[in-house]
């Protein structure tokens, strides 16, 4: 996606969604190699080790983020400097893209087999419905996508009152009816179909996804080529300030925006971490004024400064801007790295149909450096040859 000309790419946007593909490889290589030390979701708070449950909050931020990134770029597509052109046919084929490789690609790379017993819907599934309902909704004025995001980032806590309240009148969604199946698609965990050789599981639920990308989409024109960098730099500060004023209120009294209250812990760090511990599945709105308005913050951090950078600070900044410019391409790829690296362990080992197991969370971190280090070089490739190629199907990828 580009700012100013038809060759330059947003920096900040290409660090940050870097960032993101740096943090999410540390969750994956958890679910990979320390599948034995599960966390729930909200996270149990009382006997959850801090070192995995902060190292599990980290990943909290990519997806929120990559959404409302995605939501941004599309809406730079759909207004390059040429004039404005049309993103729905981008938006439905990239959608149906993201789908396809989620039921058959990225099962496979997690499970190593296809159709495993469980097909999961995941966070491609859930971005590209999302990127498929912006295709049908991005032509709305910018204020109405704005205030429609806002309300389903805002509301949607409150479905399932009211989903009990119906209930209580005999409206409640019974178990395979059509009913049921929308609820656990848009804000309900949980099977899609439970019978059968092979079951269908939402582990996404959308309808919070959607909002969130169009929150992105109607924040685009900060990244328009008329909008001076300090107008955006105080924008973007004011709602990262904003977004966890709102939830220190909300969160500090339990009035709204999480299912589970905080408490009081042992001490202030587990004290810390039950206030810290949001839903994601569905994402609540505490969870998204945190990740969100946290985002915001970094995006004005990142912002291309006048003053001269550390060169390692530089230098980092380039290694992410690799990573969030091919973000799709690493993401597969990670995925395949981790199934090839997870059996030659779990041979090396010896353990037969067993699984090689860290033991402890720093091992996740260095291992993670280590596997971002590997696929750097492919990384950077990719993207490279993406952007001088001139082959129109990669511009999905």
């Amino acid at each position: 996606m580009t700012a100013n000309n038809s060759s330059a790419r947003v920096a900040s946007i290409d660090i940050l969604r870097g960032i993101i593909m740096l943090l999410m490889t540390v969750d994956h290589v958890r679910e990979t190699f320390y599948l034995s030390h599960q966390v729930s979701d909200p996270m149990d708070a009382a006997s959850t080790p801090p070192a995995l449950f902060f190292t599990r909050l980290a990943a909290h931020f990519c997806a929120p983020l990559f959404v409302f990134l995605t939501g941004l770029a599309a809406w730079l597509y759909a207004h390059p400097p040429g004039g404005p052109r049309s993103a729905t046919g981008f938006l439905l084929k990239r959608g149906a893209l993201l789908l396809f490789l989620e039921l058959v690609v990225i099962n496979f790379a997690w499970s190593g087999q296809w159709p495993g017993p469980v097909l999961y819907l995941q966070v491609m599934w859930a971005i590209g419905l999302s990127m498929i309902a912006l295709a049908l909704l991005h032509r709305l004025p910018l204020r109405w996508l704005a205030a429609l995001g806002a309300l389903i980032v805002a509301g949607h806590n409150a479905l399932p009152t009211l989903a009990q309240l119906a209930a209580s009148f005999g409206a409640g969604f019974e178990p395979g009816g059509a009913g049921h199946m929308l609820w656990t698609v848009l804000e309900q965990r949980g099977y899609l179909a439970s019978d059968g050789a092979v079951k269908v599981r939402i582990s996404y639920p959308l309808l919070a996804w959607i909002g969130v990308i169009l929150l992105g989409y109607a924040a685009g024109p900060l990244y328009s080529r008329t909008m001076a960098p300090q107008r955006r730099v105080r924008v973007l500060l004011a709602a990262g300030a904003a977004a966890p004023a709102l939830l220190l209120v909300l969160r500090t009294f339990n009035i709204y925006g999480e299912a589970l209250p905080w408490a009081q812990g042992t001490d202030t760090l587990h004290s810390a971490m039950s206030f810290l511990n949001f839903t994601k599945y569905p994402p609540s709105l505490d969870f998204l004024l945190l990740t969100l308005g946290a985002g915001m913050l970094v995006l004005a951090w990142l912002e291309p400064q006048p003053r001269a950078i550390p060169a390692p600070a530089a230098a980092w900044r380039r290694a992410c801007a690799v990573f969030g410019g091919a973000p799709l391409f690493y993401y597969l790829l990670h995925l395949y790295a981790l199934l090839a690296l997870q059996r030659i362990a779990s041979a090396l080992q010896g353990t037969g149909s067993g699984r090689y197991e860290f033991n402890a969370v720093w091992q996740l971190w260095l291992a993670s450096a280590l596997l971002a280090a590997l696929l750097y070089l492919p990384t950077r490739w990719f993207g490279r040859y993406k952007r001088s190629s001139g082959n129109a199907w990669l511009k999905y990828f």
